[in-house]
């Protein structure tokens, strides 16, 4: 459910980002433009080290730009945006709080009445198969489990905006697929605007209405591709001649630019 027309709800223009160090200023990304419309499924790909994670920080308001801008909803992003929720490869669960207190846990941060967020929590909890885990710690679950906790605790109140930092990349191909295929769900039952940084093309043609194409560090934006596959797609979809005519263009992209070899970045 893309877009019908560029409705800027996310916006970046000209953004730079340089860190300093010893051995002098690291160049990050540079001058980064793309728009994101609203309910569109954006995946962000390149190799590793090419500013992707940092693109999706600035994005949230987590690191401020060194030029450029980032405006959401017609505003200026300097701080992470209330109707934001993230999720990064690392699950980052509390594991001496329960599954439920996890999935609570960005209600009490801003002083919400736990119990009127229960029930979506358990709702959240419920669709994405972990209905009767609630009082498990995350200790006790599976890296496939841990990170459906993780999505959950981000969309529970409700953000407009889900970002996403490689949140399947360390997990078995199995368990990503079957999670590739939950977040697609819930994407299309809910229709909010997903960044999705990866550097695996088939799980960037998967999800994505459009792929972000970067370079090597410093990070920029060297292609933009609209992939026009019918949804919901299952994973046979992948053995379609539609979808490997996209995999083949991106892989030709790369190659074009000298990558693919030694750049992380995969099939």
């Amino acid at each position: 459910m893309p877009a019908s027309a560029q409705d800027d709800f996310l916006s970046i223009t000209g953004l730079e980002k340089i860190y300093p160090s010893r051995a002098g200023a690291i160049l990050a990304i540079k001058d980064v433009s793309l728009c994101v419309g609203t309910a569109e499924f954006v995946s962000l790909l390149g190799p590793s080290g090419c500013g992707k994670s940092t693109l999706l920080r600035c994005v949230a308001g987590l690191e401020l730009p060194t030029a450029g801008r980032v405006v959401l909803r017609g505003s200026t992003v300097t701080a992470p945006p209330p109707d934001m929720g993230v999720v990064f490869q690392r699950d980052v669960l509390l594991d001496w709080l329960s599954v439920l207190r996890n999935v609570l846990l960005p209600a009490r941060i801003r002083g919400l009445p736990l119990d009127e967020w229960r029930h979506k929590a358990e709702h959240l909890l419920e669709m994405i198969g972990l209905n009767g885990y609630a009082n498990r710690f995350p200790w006790e679950l599976s890296g496939g489990m841990r990170q459906r906790v993780a999505i959950c605790r981000a969309l529970l109140l409700d953000p407009a905006l889900l970002l996403m930092d490689e949140p399947f990349g360390a997990l078995d191909a199995m368990t990503r697929d079957e999670l590739n295929l939950e977040l697609q769900r819930l994407w299309l039952a809910d229709a909010k605007t997903v960044l999705f940084v990866t550097h695996s093309i088939t799980e960037a043609v998967f999800l994505a209405d459009k792929i972000i194409i970067m370079s090597p560090s410093p990070g920029r934006v060297i292609d933009t591709m609209t992939v026009e596959l019918p949804r919901p797609r299952r994973l046979a979809v992948r053995e379609t001649q539609d979808f490997t005519r996209y995999v083949a263009r991106i892989r030709t992209i790369f190659e074009g630019f000298g990558m693919l070899r030694g750049t992380h970045v995969h099939e």
